[in-house]
């Protein structure tokens, strides 16, 4: 399934999720003027290598390559899909945590998911970049605070598609499972050098967010269920035509 939309009207205008997206779409674009030379050598130096992580775990320098990492996409198709989900799921996220929290849950989240991909596979020269990781915390924390939310999306089914609607516990968990039976398939593979999909750091950071988002539902639970069905109804009339 491909969302394309979720019933979840946020009380708040989502700042800090709009800047990540910003961000991400404004290094992409710095990007696309580099040759493709200029390209590897940026993933390379600047970017997570797992061996050299590995080498020195405990430096500024590992600390920035990650850093930087969670802001660069390897294509056109890698970042619009981050960000598609990033504008779907992190508006919501944000208007639950708050800015400062979603700002720490969403940096934890992508340097979980970074610390999980380079412990699979230590010995890597291949870069490991996107904002995948994070936004997967991103994921596991709506997973944790909407499970019940309605997500609109399109089923490709050969030359046609349909639209669902499905709750958010099954699309998110379906991706999670997806993640996970793609990770285990992936320790085995020949050509697990050649790059491809950092699977284990989507698990480690949707595990990351969904523990987070459950710590904070202890700590600052949600009104009762009919009153949060109350607070969702009138917020969605704000977006009736």
């Amino acid at each position: 399934m491909l969302p394309i939309s979720d019933m979840n009207p946020t009380r708040r205008f989502p700042l800090l999720n709009y800047l990540f997206i910003g961000i991400n779409i404004a290094v992409f674009a710095w990007e696309l003027g580099l040759s493709e030379g200029q390209l590897q050598a940026a993933f390379i130096n600047l970017a997570v290598v797992p061996a050299d992580i590995m080498r020195n775990p405990f430096s500024l320098e590992a600390f920035l390559d990650i850093l930087r990492s969670m802001f660069f996409h390897g294509g056109i198709a890698h970042i619009g899909g981050n960000m598609l989900y990033l504008w779907l799921f992190g508006d919501n996220v944000e208007d639950r945590f708050g800015k400062i929290l979603y700002f720490f849950v969403y940096m934890v989240s992508g340097f979980g998911a970074a610390i999980a991909q380079v412990l699979i596979n230590p010995n890597s020269q291949i870069p490991l970049v996107g904002a995948s990781g994070a936004i997967a915390g991103v994921l596991g924390a709506y997973f944790v605070f909407y499970p019940a939310v309605k997500v609109r999306g399109v089923v490709f089914l050969g030359y046609y598609m349909r639209s669902v609607q499905w709750p958010a516990w099954i699309v998110l968990g379906m991706w999670f499972l997806l993640q996970a039976l793609n990770g285990v398939a992936s320790m085995g593979a020949v050509n697990a050098e050649s790059g491809g999909v950092a699977f284990f750091a989507h698990i480690g950071g949707f595990v990351v967010g969904a523990v987070l988002a459950g710590l904070f539902s202890i700590v600052v639970p949600q009104p009762p269920r009919e009153q949060r069905y109350e607070a969702l109804y009138e917020r969605a009339q704000r977006y009736r035509f």
